[in-house]
């Protein structure tokens, strides 16, 4: 029989990059998704059949932060992470041979701003507002079931960098359009991981069974903003970028229905607890991602 993992919220660009490497090691995967052709969030007794008997599974599922947080899509973007990470556990809770594993996406915003020092699992303080506000409800939920049986990990999700989609497309056309210099003061911390050492990550996870809670899934050298977009003109080759002062930033969010949240948070998260369990990047510095990244586009 074949080893089945469970993708669910696997039709974005983490979820296609993850089914296609799972299918290349020989696993039977399942989706749920609100697309068509996948298991659908409404069909319980689907959801069921698909964790059981499965080796893994593995939530990404959330609406995009990149929209305008009105009212409507506040609650859309809360109740898209909480409602499904519930309808998980209670489903896992329905198995008669439930996952040995449970990975549930959360997020590296859940810390505050920090451009003083860096954010541990055991040291970094966690922020305020309305994005920490969800992350504290997702992982709260999260950790919420009583599942002897599953042992769950949190992922504290940096920036994830690939070649198929992701945030690479807006910096990459930033950077063609002469607007490749520092976004606000630059002073701002980026943190990223890219998107091989996610899923390599992922699979460490699985082969050490001592792994639970959360975990910061982020590279071990975070760079300022400025470092950022220095480090992808150069990889571009583009000698000059225009920088892109805050209230530039403000203006250019309201009409491309974004927030400035995404740019201008400064994010220092380090993996301290996946370093010290054996985890060795295989993209460490933001130049060696970058020239991969670019050079596979």
């Amino acid at each position: 029989m074949k080893k089945k993992v469970v993708l669910a919220g696997g039709t974005g660009f983490v979820g296609i990059y993850f089914n296609e490497k799972f299918r290349n090691m020989g696993y039977e995967v399942k989706i749920i998704s609100r697309q068509k052709g996948h298991i659908s969030w409404d069909n319980e007794a689907d959801i069921i059949e698909a964790i059981n008997d499965s080796e893994m599974l593995i939530n990404l599922a959330g609406k995009s932060v990149d929209c305008r947080y009105n009212e409507q899509n506040k609650r859309e973007i809360l109740m898209s992470r909480v409602d499904t990470t519930r309808i998980l556990g209670k489903a896992v809770l329905e198995c008669e041979n439930p996952p040995i594993l449970w990975i549930n996406s959360s997020t590296a915003t859940i810390y505050r701003h920090a451009e003083d020092r860096p954010m541990t699992e055991e040291t970094g303080e966690i922020g305020s507002g309305f994005s920490v506000d969800v992350a504290t409800e997702w992982e709260k939920t999260f950790f919420s079931f009583d599942l002897s049986a599953t042992r769950r990990v949190a992922l504290r999700l940096a920036i994830v960098l690939g070649e198929h989609g992701g945030v690479m497309t807006a910096f990459k056309n930033l950077v063609r359009f002469g607007l490749g210099g520092a976004q606000g003061s630059g002073n701002q911390k980026f943190s990223w991981i890219h998107i091989e050492d996610l899923f390599d990550m992922t699979i460490f996870i699985r082969d050490n069974a001592q792994i639970s809670g959360v975990i910061n899934c982020s590279a071990p050298h975070p760079v300022t903003n400025r470092e950022l977009m220095d480090t992808l003109r150069k990889t571009m080759n583009v000698k000059f970028g225009l920088p892109s002062p805050k209230w530039m930033l403000e203006f250019g969010a309201v009409v491309i229905k974004t927030e400035t949240e995404l740019i201008l948070k400064s994010r220092w998260v380090i993996p301290d607890r996946i370093e010290k369990a054996g985890y060795v990047f295989k993209y460490r510095t933001i130049d060696n991602a970058l020239q991969q990244i670019l050079q596979s586009t």
